[in-house]
């Protein structure tokens, strides 16, 4: 195989066995890929086109799946089928669409060529994640969803290893929302609803709709001792507001 994914294990939160674990595919020194990026693989591989151009059509093409999902449509590319859902309980054949019990959202499927892909892929293992600490799991306490989805203006529920935010009121020292789009940074004000080292309860800000990686900075290590250095801790998955 010459794609390897080298992946973490972290304990699995959904379960109640200390054994059970669950595998983490490692970013270290990866930053998430843009259309400008693609672009220039794009054209460092031969393409005549202008840089310029080729980015162009990337982004009309995304611009494209926006607009005919936002129609009902699903559209199906190289890589995913994008599939329009709608998340929540319906109460009776009359019933309305209400904002506060149903989400609009998005199955995404990787498509037969990704799948394709996935079989020339090899896993390498690399034991415990170092340093014990770490996101395992992000719940939206509105909808009881693990799934990515988390709703701007009300609470998620973090549960980990060594999430604690400490010490309070320490400049650089939160929980952080980075936008995928622009890497904008947002913190949250909100005093937490909890901290403790295993589970954080955050109110997340007014954040636009869009994609996320959910950041903790903290100094916690154990009840008696804080490390000289932050530390930052990422969610391996993009969390989501639609």
């Amino acid at each position: 195989m010459k794609n390897i994914w080298k992946v973490f294990l972290q304990r699995n939160h959904l379960t109640a066995s200390e054994n059970d674990l669950r595998a983490s595919v490692s970013t270290l020194g990866r930053q998430a890929l843009r259309s400008t990026d693609l672009a220039r693989m794009i054209k460092d591989s031969g393409s005549e086109l202008k840089l310029e151009t080729i980015i162009y059509v990337l982004d009309q093409g995304d611009r494209l799946i926006r607009e005919q999902v936002q129609r009902g449509h699903s559209v199906l590319t190289g890589a995913a089928q994008f599939t329009p859902r709608i998340q929540g309980t319906w109460t009776g054949a009359n019933a309305k669409f209400d904002p506060a019990k149903h989400k609009i959202g998005l199955h995404i499927i990787p498509s037969a060529e990704m799948r394709a892909a996935f079989k020339e892929i090899g896993v390498e293992t690399l034991g415990m994640k170092p340093g014990g600490a770490f996101i395992g799991l992000v719940t939206d306490t509105t909808t009881g969803l693990a799934d990515g989805t988390m709703t701007s203006g009300d609470d998620i529920l973090i549960e980990g290893e060594k999430i604690k935010i400490t010490p309070d009121g320490e400049a650089g020292i939160g929980v952080f929302f980075v936008s995928s789009t622009d890497e904008t940074v947002t913190q949250v004000t909100r005093r937490l609803t909890q901290n403790d080292p295993k589970k954080l309860i955050v109110r997340v800000p007014d954040l636009s709709a869009g994609q996320y990686t959910l950041r903790i900075v903290t100094r916690y290590s154990n009840s008696s001792t804080l490390l000289k250095e932050p530390r930052v801790i990422d969610y391996d998955k993009p969390l989501v507001i639609n």
